[in-house]
């Protein structure tokens, strides 16, 4: 596999750089109308002191009156206070004060402000505002052209047009990076949501497993404790010897249950378990241990198996296990008694079929809300299977759950 190739560091200038500039940033988030004031402030005073005197140096006419240069340079300046809130609105009043100077033959070289506007437009407005924008500013580059011709317009015009070109340009690349890095903080927003739910989902599957396990551990050697302690008390003044071999096989069920649970809630423990402590999942193999407990706990079970378990996935034998498991373990809580089971197991073609019935009479069976079937539906569910629960018609009575697992399809 190859190693992912090593990031390399920026340059320090360029790290100081993109620190300045988030500093700038973020001030200007926080507290927008003091850097407006500042940039507007810069603005005014320039065009200022272009107005007191240094116009004339590039004026056609020089005899334009002093109170009218000083309103065109500050209707060319002042409005840049308010560009971001209303940019077109600001960029009509500096082309209509530009108008004006160009007409007046001042051509003040505060009209390049403009470009500023400008570039907020470029940056916040659709593109059709910005061609109107654009539009816009070359009248009175037109006017001052026509009004004042010994100049070529080559040297009046088209430096200008590149100049709003380049500044509208310069602003769209602006907005498409910053859309670009906001598009990737999104999407990583969006992948971290999405990694937060995919752990909570799998934490739940983990859950709903580990109970789902519980429950069949718990519910089955409980329900053979309780059978055998049952058969124990009962054989214990006739028969101190029966009594002795219910309470030997107690503590053997007690002793596996605590064996399984052990290595089930060990996944939830953050150090490894003891090797020791290791064992596989129970397995098909384990059924006649299973049915043995069984019999022992006073079910008496009559067991039929066609076929070899060997071609069937672990997971599989698994469900296998527990459906049998958890619908003997109804029969001995259910049954009533004098009930019997049969379990018939089938290995084909098809996949695995099992027939678990009963004869039991006594007592209410789950309804299929519990835990119990509930288990054994999801279980069934995993591998495609189906599975079917309830109770079988009279006069004979009793309880079938019959479950069937197609076979592992090919390259799986």
């Amino acid at each position: 596999m190859t190693e992912p190739k090593a990031v390399p560091e920026p340059h320090p200038l360029t790290q100081l750089l993109q620190r300045l500039t988030q500093r700038v940033r973020a001030y200007d988030r926080r507290r927008p109308l003091v850097w407006d004031a500042l940039v507007t402030t810069f603005f005014v005073t320039a065009a200022l002191v272009d107005a007191s005197g240094g116009w004339r140096n590039v004026a056609p006419n020089t005899e334009v009156p002093g109170w009218l240069i000083f309103l065109m340079s500050v209707g060319l300046s002042l409005p840049v206070l308010w560009r971001r809130r209303h940019p077109m609105a600001v960029l009509t009043v500096m082309v209509a004060t530009s108008l004006a100077s160009n007409w007046s033959g001042a051509m003040l070289q505060a009209a390049l402000i403009q470009m500023l506007v400008l570039f907020s437009i470029a940056m916040r407005l659709p593109l059709r505002t910005l061609g109107r924008a654009g539009l816009m500013m070359t009248v009175p580059l037109v006017v001052g052209a026509v009004r004042y011709p010994e100049d070529s317009w080559d040297q009046q015009i088209i430096p200008n047009l590149w100049a709003y070109a380049v500044v509208a340009l310069l602003g769209i690349a602006v907005r498409s990076r910053q859309d670009y890095t906001e598009a990737l903080v999104e999407r990583a927003r969006q992948l971290e949501v999405e990694r937060d739910q995919q752990a909570q989902l799998a934490a739940a599957a983990e859950r709903t497993r580990i109970a789902r396990e519980m429950h069949d551990i718990i519910g089955h050697n409980l329900s053979v404790i309780t059978g055998l302690a049952d058969g124990g008390s009962y054989a214990a003044a006739k028969s101190p010897e029966r009594a002795a071999q219910a309470l030997e096989a107690i503590g053997s069920t007690s002793r596996q249950a605590l064996g399984e649970l052990r290595r089930l809630l060990d996944v939830l423990r953050d150090e490894a378990p003891a090797p020791a402590e290791l064992a596989p999942q129970p397995a098909l193999t384990d059924l006649d241990q299973l049915i043995d407990g069984v019999r022992a706990a006073g079910l008496p079970v009559r067991t039929t198996v066609q076929g070899s378990p060997d071609s069937v996935p672990a997971g599989r034998q698994l469900t296998v296990y527990r459906v049998v498991q958890e619908a003997l373990t109804n029969t001995l809580k259910h049954g009533g008694p004098g009930a019997t089971a049969t379990v018939d197991v089938t290995y084909g073609e098809g996949g695995v079929t099992v027939e678990v019935t009963d004869t039991g009479a006594g007592g209410s069976r789950p309804s299929g809300k519990g835990r119990g079937l509930t288990g054994m539906r999801e279980r069934t569910a995993l591998y495609e299977g189906t599975l079917e629960a309830g109770p079988l018609p009279r006069p004979s009575g009793g309880w079938r759950v019959h479950l069937h697992l197609p076979k592992v399809p090919e390259g799986q």
